[in-house]
């Protein structure tokens, strides 16, 4: 009879704790990246009454229960629309890694940012851990630019710091292009294209050409003088001449010009061939084009991050280029993570150390979707844990009943001995 009194006040207690685990995941319903978390239970020893007999069924009586583990939920939170790049969330399975005191700590909340030093940091100011695109000076200046950026080992990953301040180098122009009709008449005609120096100028480069007085059949004959000039035409770089010849019907058959001196750096000519590039119809003419190569020097206006989950440099030349990476670790089992909040956890012995996937060529990958403008929701239903309250209060009554009946039972007794 005593006996009830202990099995009822473990029901309590472990009902209790069910309660404290159940109203812990209902009030992190709203914070993103919570990992909602299950209890378990199980019942205490048993203690045997008889066993008699080789055929005769094992009699014993539970002595209460217990809890055994709280076991954390695994699916995907709901995916939640922002209006910033810097969030993330994972798509699948996987952690973000952000460097916390001593070890790196890992969640699911992608609510990152950049701080006053551009460098990536969590809601709580901690470094986010990634791969460097190892492409800026010492001086601050692009010295690569990377389309993208393939994630270093696992053990390589570092904290995401970039500069305030970054310089796109200027690429000279190496080549231009020209399209245009010189038509069939003997009056001159010009065609341009503007280039880029090695001291980050726009220069003009332009041709005129000119019907050779004296024409050899099939086809035609012209001059052409290129000139390399400022914008302003008060400072002249270079003057090439040459010879273009078509054939009867107004293609391209070849040409001697071949490069021009762009204020330092040379810049090949590019006539085209046959009808693609510069040609000589009796049409009515049309202003020539031209595409020429090359990139100003550009200075950073911002970092972004995309759905690849590379951190971005936008330059004032129009030009990008990755600087870095957010990783995505993975562990053999995640349940053995240690939990330093409801949404910061720790590796452990039971989880393994973290590892990164690779691909079919063995390159390091992040597994899972990375998705930018978005944030994972705790992955916790409201509906569950207002059903799971109820049936914990169901039991956590019936179990102090037991304990009233016990004391009813033990007070009858004591009356029955006087």
């Amino acid at each position: 009879m005593t006996q009830a009194f202990y099995s009822g006040i473990s029901g309590i207690r472990t009902n209790s704790t069910g309660i404290d685990v159940v109203t812990d995941n209902i009030a992190n319903i709203s914070t993103t990246g919570y990992r909602g978390y299950d209890l378990e239970f199980t019942s205490l020893f048993e203690e045997k009454i008889a066993s008699i007999g080789k055929k005769a069924l094992d009699s014993s009586v539970g002595v209460g229960s217990r809890v055994q583990t709280t076991s954390m939920m695994q699916k995907t939170g709901s995916l939640l629309l922002t209006d910033r790049s810097t969030d993330l969330a994972i798509n699948g399975e996987g952690w973000f890694a952000i460097q916390g005191l001593n070890e790196p700590v890992y969640t699911r909340d992608g609510t990152f940012s950049f701080d006053a030093n551009d460098d990536l940091v969590s809601l709580e100011g901690y470094h986010v851990l990634g791969t460097m695109g190892n492409n800026i000076s010492a001086d601050n200046v692009l010295t690569a630019k990377i389309d993208t950026l393939q994630l270093a080992g696992v053990n390589a990953q570092e904290k995401l710091r970039f500069p305030s301040t970054l310089t796109y180098p200027t690429e000279p122009s190496t080549e231009a292009k020209f399209f245009a009709n010189v038509g069939v008449n003997p009056q001159v005609q010009t065609v341009g294209a503007n280039v880029i120096d090695p001291q980050g100028n726009r220069n003009n480069l332009r041709l005129e050409f000119t019907k050779d007085p004296t024409q050899t059949l099939p086809g035609s004959q012209w001059n052409v003088t290129a000139t390399t000039q400022s914008l302003d035409g008060t400072t002249i770089y270079d003057t090439q001449t040459g010879r273009v010849i078509f054939d009867d019907a107004g293609a391209l058959v070849s040409h001697t010009l071949s490069s021009i001196d762009n204020n330092g750096a040379p810049v090949r000519i590019n006539l085209g061939s046959g009808y693609d590039g510069v040609v000589s119809i009796d049409v009515p003419l049309l202003s020539g084009s031209s595409s020429a190569d090359g990139i100003v020097k550009g200075d950073l206006m911002g970092y972004a991050i995309n759905q690849n989950a590379e951190v971005i440099a936008t330059f004032t030349n129009g030009q990008q280029s990755s600087v870095g990476k957010v990783a995505v670790f993975h562990f053999q089992n995640d349940q053995g993570l240690e939990r330093l909040s409801g949404t910061h956890f720790q590796e452990s012995s039971n989880s393994g150390r973290p590892i990164l996937y690779t691909d079919a060529a063995g390159n390091n990958i992040n597994g899972s979707t990375v998705m930018n403008f978005k944030l994972e929701s705790s992955n916790y239903e409201m509906s569950q844990g207002l059903t799971e309250l109820i049936i914990l209060q169901r039991a956590f009554d019936a179990n102090s009943k037991s304990i009233t009946t016990a004391d009813q039972m033990i007070q009858k007794a004591l009356q029955m001995h006087r």
